[in-house]
């Protein structure tokens, strides 16, 4: 196993630039992430990685991660606990680091069952939230998520990290034409909705909500935009107690496919 002494190593460069340039992320085909979990959810879900970094300190605690990472042939490097610092991105690092190939996420109409739920999103910037609404949305049992462009990108570190793995196995798709894509949906027979906080919306909880359906989230400050209202069937409403306004945009989205799944 090689050891990484240097915080000026080109590789260790090389995982930090990955960390934190969306166009780096896009152009090499590459994505990292941090911890135990993510690496053995990684390898379980069948994503490819390239390289994978220990802290010498945890090499022993690890030694069963190491060895199936091994097997695969993958360069496994050790790293001094400076250079492992440098790379650590999260409160309490484990020392484990990875780099990946991205999944193809690029939709194609014949990929979505129009009788199946997908949560649709429209420039959600937030990574927290759009790794929050990703693990929602496996845990309820969606068959996918739709994001639109100005989505924070799912392979930032915050967006792998807040979806705890669950970007690796849903069907995600990356749109270049959101509100396309609806009206396409819309088209094959498929129940668009509209969550908003307009008082004059439908009651969410009244709605009929089985068959083939997209639900709509947008970003907590704007909303959905007018040309996805347009195409939308019906608006949708969360009725709320309080003085609250509104709700954060990845709580939202979870009442919303837990009332979908509740009548499927």
């Amino acid at each position: 196993m090689q050891q990484i002494t240097s915080r000026e190593n080109p590789l260790v460069k090389e995982y930090i630039r990955l960390g934190a340039s969306a166009r780096h992320r896009a152009g090499q085909g590459l994505f990292v992430l941090e911890g135990a979990r993510l690496a053995a959810d990684a390898l379980d879900s069948g994503a490819r990685l390239r390289a994978a970094f220990f802290e010498t300190g945890v090499l022993e605690r690890h030694a069963a991660l190491v060895r199936r990472i091994q097997a695969q042939k993958i360069p496994v490097y050790g790293l001094t606990a400076p250079v492992a610092a440098k790379m650590a991105a999260t409160q309490t690092p484990q020392g484990i680091f990875c780099i990946a190939e991205i999944l193809d996420k690029a939709l194609s109409l014949d990929k979505i069952s129009i009788y199946g739920a997908y949560l649709a999103v429209e420039a959600v910037q937030d990574p927290g939230n759009i790794g929050a609404m990703l693990r929602s949305a496996e845990a309820l049992g969606v068959d996918g998520v739709l994001l639109s462009p100005g989505c924070a990108d799912i392979w930032s570190p915050k967006v792998v990290r807040a979806s705890m793995g669950a970007v690796f196995r849903l069907k995600v798709y990356e749109l270049q034409d959101f509100c396309g894509t609806l009206r396409a949906l819309r088209a094959q027979g498929m129940k668009t909705l509209a969550a908003t906080a307009d008082a004059g919306a439908d009651d969410l909880t009244r709605e009929p909500l089985s068959g083939g359906i997209v639900a709509c989230v947008g970003n907590e400050g704007a909303g959905l935009s007018a040309g996805c209202l347009s195409v939308c069937d019906k608006r949708v409403t969360i009725r709320m107690k309080g003085r609250a306004e509104s709700l954060n945009a990845a709580a939202a989205a979870a009442i919303l496919m837990w009332e979908i799944e509740k009548q499927r």
